[in-house]
């Protein structure tokens, strides 16, 4: 298959590996429980942690990251005879509809998580380097400040520093706009979480504590 049409009508198969509510879905079927109703209301991982515990959390995380890489992966399993940039920005547009899918999931009329972990899934395909460093940078923040969002917003800036100054190996200049365009996106999905950070009450994550202590602190 390597025809742009052809490659172009797996798009929406893109986004609807993407729309999976993968927190919704294993609540309501394993729990009983719709994560949107308790915590943040958000239908992402971090809410699934904070109300389904670790271990519901762990596998809702591994899911997203999993359907960002998947559907990442799309154009490479196709088999589409373009040259290697042209099958990188296949990549990235295949990538970037997974993460619409899960801020945009059909199944949720529309609405959904914060793309961060498919995000994850996504760069991980395409710089699995740039990726590491950004998830350092995520524990390193959450270790010392406890604020999730900030880490995650943190971590896809240093993403896209990697990406924009070569510092793991050259990068095409279409990766480098698409890294800041990650950096707009998380940052726009993020909007509520910076207005309760700079009010001072946004919602703080233990990693070493229980869910009870957490809550004490």
């Amino acid at each position: 298959m390597n025809s742009i049409f052809s490659v172009a009508l797996f798009l929406p198969v893109a986004y609807l590996l993407g729309s999976i509510p993968s927190s919704v879905w294993i609540g309501k079927r394993f729990f009983g429980v719709d994560v949107r109703k308790h915590g943040s209301g958000n239908a992402g991982a971090t809410n699934t942690f904070r109300v389904l515990g670790k271990k519901a959390g762990s596998i809702v995380l591994s899911l997203d990251i999993l359907k960002g890489w998947v559907a990442t992966q799309l154009p490479v399993w196709l088999h589409t005879e373009a040259d290697i940039d042209r099958l990188f920005l296949w990549q990235m547009a295949f990538g970037l509809c997974a993460i619409l899918g899960h801020v945009y999931s059909v199944f949720l009329n529309f609405k959904g998580g914060k793309g961060v972990a498919t995000s994850l899934g996504m760069a991980i395909s395409l710089h699995w380097g740039a990726s590491a460093i950004a998830v350092v940078v995520f524990l390193v923040v959450l270790l010392l400040s406890h604020f999730v969002s900030l880490g995650s917003m943190l971590a896809t800036l240093a993403f896209a520093l990697v990406v924009s100054f070569d510092l793991l190996g050259s990068t095409s200049l279409y990766f480098k706009y698409f890294a800041w365009l990650m950096v707009a996106l998380v940052t726009y999905t993020h909007r509520s979480n910076i207005r309760r950070l700079l009010q001072g009450n946004e919602n703080k994550v233990y990693l070493f504590k229980s869910k009870k202590s957490a809550r004490e602190s």
